[in-house]
């Protein structure tokens, strides 16, 4: 059990960094400063806002996170040689609070298969990498990679010299979720007792879920002395994902007997970022997920619903207002005028300006047309798509399905292309397998843009017959992936409103070259 009721945990959160190395979970330069903003609101301590070196769009959205997002550290992370360091540094020096985080790895697998390199090379490296960022920036981060699988004499060693080196902050990663809690939490204890300067130092841990357990193995950590918790939303991140945020979060403050300590989450804007982070990277939260799942706060057993009736503590350990899940829903309609959308909007903590609502609204008015409830996730979905910065190079204009028992699946599609204020009709039709595979080859054949389509995923966002329809395609053009999503009460609107949006992501990271 944690005993320094005066210790403070803070959160490190990679949603951006580790998170976005989800498979097909890339973000737009906007979308991820939308994601940064958010983080802000959440309040969380540090944000890992990417890796500078690995791309020339990296190192601009983490220089612009550096430069506009205000109050948590704003971090880059780096390998440990001089132009990674030099190139994170240049990256985040806008910020008021910057660190640089660079790593190397300590296991002997590591050291001898992937680096080629001795342990003393290493040890050298490590130490090299830190002064050089701490000539950078005060703040400094080193995390031995595979550090679970690491030799402890050796662990302990090299970070003693990089706290000697200067770094204010160490991390023990348990980079491929290979631990189990016990065995973990006896490896931050060990640290803790055996590198002589370690209070010189906050000792972090970044946990992955391979077996499932890196909510666990964090807390094992946090009892053992881990002072900073790095974690995604949503759990998001490489292979099987991090330890997620949410669930942490929420057992410390479900068990403060337990872990009498502090923290500085913003609960309440929880299930705001969880949705935002799904909706934007296309990763669908499962239903049954621990704090921000649909199901979370669902009750549908007779004997559970009876128990609810007559004290909610019955069968709910947290209250839903707690991460920000709005008790129940707001149900508008096409009668619902502006003052009760606006209303709602507040409602649901969102600050736009009046010209982004009244925009909203206008698209609420239709959407409310084609279906007879609009519900919270309808109105979360319409915000998140209006903000999410994706410029429209290509929109749909018309188009004509047929499709049916012995007739072949034909698409006639008319688009608009406008660059630079000049608009271009154009009109393609064509055939396929079914209605939406000939929707798209006929979009193929208008904007010249030949993709392959590697996922396609149909789910209902709201409730009801005439629910939206969500579509979430991942599609790989020259190499790489992009990701588009699509809604409407049509499937087939929603199909190519999805494709359209990928494509159009591909001409504008791409500058217009196709």
């Amino acid at each position: 059990m944690v005993k320094n009721k005066k210790d403070t945990v803070v959160f490190f959160d990679t949603t951006l960094r580790d998170g976005e190395q989800s498979p097909g979970a890339s973000m737009t330069f906007q979308e991820k400063l939308l994601v940064a903003q958010q983080l802000a609101a959440l309040n969380v301590d540090i944000i890992e806002a990417g890796f500078p070196i690995s791309s020339e769009g990296d190192f601009e959205s983490v220089k612009a996170i550096a430069q506009q997002v205000k109050g948590p550290v704003i971090c880059g992370l780096s390998r440990a040689n001089t132009k990674d360091i030099t190139t994170c540094w240049n990256a985040i020096k806008y910020s008021k609070k910057p660190r640089i985080h660079t790593f190397i790895a300590t296991s002997d697998l590591h050291i001898e298969k992937k680096l080629q390199k001795t342990r003393k090379q290493v040890f050298d490296m490590s130490v090299n990498a830190v002064k050089l960022a701490k000539s950078f920036c005060d703040d400094v981060e080193f995390s031995a990679e595979d550090a679970s699988r690491s030799d402890v004499d050796y662990l302990c060693s090299v970070v003693e010299a990089v706290i000697e080196a200067g770094a204010t902050t160490v991390n023990i990663p348990d980079t491929v979720g290979y631990s189990i809690p016990s065995e973990f939490g006896k490896l931050i204890a060990t640290i803790k007792q055996r590198v002589k300067n370690i209070d010189k130092a906050v000792i972090s841990v970044h946990c992955h879920n391979d077996l499932g357990l890196g909510v666990a193995n964090s807390l094992a950590a946090i009892e053992n002395g881990a002072r900073q918790i790095e974690c995604t939303i949503n759990g998001i991140g490489e292979r099987a994902g991090n330890a997620a945020l949410e669930e942490i979060v929420m057992a410390i403050k479900t068990k403060p007997l337990f872990y009498p300590v502090s923290y500085n989450i913003k609960t309440k804007e929880i299930y705001k970022a969880s949705k935002l982070v799904s909706n934007l990277t296309g990763v669908v939260v499962q239903p049954n997920k621990a704090i921000v799942g649909v199901n979370a706060f669902a009750h549908e057993s007779g004997i559970h619903q009876d128990g609810m009736l007559k004290d909610k503590r019955t069968y709910e350990i947290m209250s839903p207002q707690d991460v920000g899940v709005p008790e129940s829903l707001l149900v508008l309609g096409k009668h619902s005028g502006r003052h009760a959308f606006f209303k709602r909007l507040k409602d649901l903590g969102y600050k736009l300006e009046q010209n982004v609502m009244e925009d909203l609204f206008a698209k609420f008015k239709l959407l409310a047309d084609k279906k007879k409830c609009v519900f919270d996730d309808d109105i979360n979905s319409l915000v998140e798509q209006s903000v999410s910065g994706v410029r429209e190079v290509f929109t749909v204009d018309y188009v004509n399905v047929t499709s049916g028992v012995g007739v072949i699946p034909t698409a006639t599609i008319r688009m608009i292309k406008t660059v630079k204020n000049k608009k271009e009709i154009l009109q393609e039709a064509a055939c396929g397998a079914g209605p939406v595979d000939a929707a798209y080859r006929a979009i193929d054949k208008i904007t010249g843009v030949t993709v392959d389509l590697e996922d396609y995923t149909l789910r209902a966002i709201s409730s009801g017959e005439d629910a939206q329809g969500e579509v979430n395609v991942k599609v790989k053009y020259d190499g790489a992936t992009y990701l588009g999503k699509g809604m409407s009460t049509d499937i087939v609107e929603a199909s190519i409103n999805a494709y359209v949006h990928a494509v159009n992501k591909i001409v504008i990271m791409r500058g217009g070259k196709k």
